[in-house]
């Protein structure tokens, strides 16, 4: 079936495609890196998480979803320990105490904030100050 709607121009696509690859990825902590997109409302992480690193135990405002593209970790959500492989899907709560622990398989995964964290945008802006 034809699409019927005229075709975007160069700027439109622009404005509207990012290709996440090419957005330099950040440092979140060491041994983890995201390349962060964000709309006004709700920003993507896709993150990659070396074997054997830990997000040290945090909380934050935004909700979060996790969906694990690769690998697996041990993610702890107030007090208690969930196990994460390829496939799943994790619901973090607004001001959840949370923490993980990554395996020796490493870890990829797309995280889901809303709204943005304001932490991760400030982290964008002094990225793009240092290109």
């Amino acid at each position: 079936m034809a699409a019927k709607e005229p075709c975007a121009s160069q700027e439109e696509q622009d404005q509207r495609i990012i290709h996440y690859r090419d957005v330099p990825p950040i440092e979140l902590i060491q041994g983890i890196k995201g390349h962060l997109v964000s709309a006004e409302r709700i920003m993507i992480n896709v993150l990659t998480a070396q074997p054997h690193s830990v997000m040290p135990n945090h909380r934050h405002e935004n909700e979060q979803l996790m969906i694990v593209l690769d690998g697996a970790a041990d993610v702890a959500i107030d007090g208690k320990l969930y196990h994460m492989e390829k496939g799943d899907v994790v619901i973090f709560p607004s001001n959840a105490d949370h923490a993980a622990y990554i395996s020796d398989k490493g870890f990829h995964v797309i995280d889901i904030f809303s709204p943005p964290r304001q932490d991760f945008l400030e982290k964008m802006e002094e990225a793009k100050k240092r290109e």
